[in-house]
């Protein structure tokens, strides 16, 4: 029997060159906006930690402009920003449709998303670990470099956890305008043309690798978490 719990198992089959075409541009979208999201919201991040009324260098009329920017960002949802941005997008990477320009509007939402992540870590191993820091002739640099950065590392992995399984969605958003991937291999088999199994194994698909990078994710933080 091809057909199994309401899988056309042939169908699969004759479209796994597809999938594998789908997920590679799924891997690839999240392998170029996941790292600069790290790139450029880490620091970022610490800057608003820094930068902060409470912070090692308060800044409070900068950072008010900087935290609200990051804000407005943050709460744009990823499909309408997906189409707001289409004129930076096309200038960036001179096209709108693709693979390509998908990652430019991910890769902005990914960076204040991250740096939010950073500024609340840091902030949340307390004022004694600073406080110690500068007892012993810390300089704001080292501090940050030598002592937030390294105690907030296990925090900071869950954080890239967290934000990579919430752009896994992101990215199968993108097929809504051809943006390709797994989202866009499911909306035009499933979606466009009425083939139900084949959009559940793309599901499954999805599912199955947010549980990998989930778990993996969980794992890592938890060997590098002093504490355990």
């Amino acid at each position: 029997m091809s057909d199994i719990a309401g899988f056309d198992i042939a169908r699969i089959i004759e479209l796994l060159p597809e999938v594998g075409v789908a997920l590679g541009q799924t891997f690839v979208m999240l392998l170029v906006a996941i790292p600069i999201a790290i790139l450029i919201g880490t620091p970022l991040g610490v800057w608003l930690y820094s930068a902060s009324p409470t912070g090692l260098k308060p800044r409070p009329k900068l950072h008010r402009v900087v935290d609200s920017l990051v804000n407005v960002i943050r709460s744009f949802p990823f499909l309408i920003l997906l189409i707001a941005i289409i004129p930076v997008t096309r200038f960036v990477v001179g096209t709108t449709v693709g693979t390509a320009a998908v990652i430019v509007p991910l890769t902005i939402n990914a960076i204040p998303y991250f740096a939010r992540f950073v500024e609340q870590n840091i902030t949340q191993l307390g004022a004694g670990v600073v406080e110690a820091a500068r007892s012993m002739g810390a300089t704001r640099g080292q501090i940050v470099r030598d002592v937030l950065l390294v105690e907030a590392r296990p925090a900071l992995l869950g954080s890239i956890t967290i934000m990579t399984v919430s752009f896994i969605s992101y990215s199968a958003m993108a097929g809504l305008v051809g943006g390709g991937g797994i989202g866009d291999f499911a909306i035009r088999y499933g979606y466009y043309r009425y083939e139900t199994a084949v959009m559940l194994f793309a599901i499954v698909l999805m599912i199955v690798l947010v549980q990998a990078v989930q778990i993996g994710g969980t794992r890592w933080a938890r060997r590098l978490d002093k504490r355990h």
